[in-house]
């Protein structure tokens, strides 16, 4: 990747998180942190706002924003190939947002490129094993109280057949062995817990916020444990 295309990637990543370290930013592009402290000098002098904070890395002045770009082929083909999986592995709740979201890629897309791209998406399947959570409503419900960190209340039936009802405050999304897990923090438990999506039977999401102020990342916990299935 040469510098101004490696310039454009680290505004975009700054543009899609609110702090980035200068290591995420030296890991994501290969580069020394050094040169990731080359780079943000660089863009600061051509008038792109980025400030730092103590603790939590570098980021864009509230208010700048970078215009939408199209794609190149390559990523346009990447994109396809992704949405491809995720018509595959996400439930009822998701895949209409896929299928959206890959024509605005075609849409971008002009001419040769676009017949090139629609070619591509015909000519890609994926064959999995059947699973239930194909047929649930729930990932996007999941997704949003995620990000929100707010509280979703949940019946629940654990693998050995007992019916509970559980208020969730969840940290993450993992997909092993054909299957979607919810982590988070179970009240009824008072510890973190897995839940197999395809297990719940009712979802409701609250607009109650977290009682755990300091909970865990998804890595942290997934560093922590050999993943099981424990809900």
């Amino acid at each position: 990747m040469n510098r101004v295309d490696r310039l454009f990637g680290i505004v975009i990543l700054l543009q899609a998180r609110k702090y980035v370290p200068a290591e995420r930013i030296a890991g994501q592009f290969n580069i020394s942190v050094r040169t990731v402290y080359r780079d943000i000098k660089a863009l600061a002098e051509q008038g792109i706002p980025v400030s730092f904070e103590v603790g939590r890395g570098y980021f864009l002045v509230p208010g700048y924003f970078l215009p939408p770009v199209g794609f190149t082929a390559d990523e346009a083909n990447a994109l396809i190939l992704l949405g491809t999986l995720g018509t595959a592995l996400a439930d009822q709740s998701i895949q209409p947002h896929v299928l959206t979201a890959l024509q605005k890629v075609k849409v971008v897309l002009r001419g040769p490129a676009q017949d090139r791209v629609g070619h591509l998406a015909d000519s890609i399947q994926l064959r999995v094993p059947e699973y239930r959570e194909g047929n649930t409503t729930y990932l996007a419900t999941i997704q949003a109280a995620i990000a929100s960190r707010y509280v979703l209340e949940l019946a629940y039936q654990d693998k050995a057949g007992e019916h509970t009802q559980r208020r969730i405050e969840p940290i993450g999304l993992v997909f092993y062995n054909f299957a979607w897990q919810l982590v988070g923090w179970c009240q009824l438990r008072g510890a973190y817990r897995e839940f197999r999506v395809a297990r719940m039977h009712r979802l409701t999401a609250t607009t109650q916020p977290f009682t755990n102020q300091a909970p865990l990342s998804l890595a942290n916990y997934l560093a922590s444990l050999n993943l099981t299935d424990a809900g």
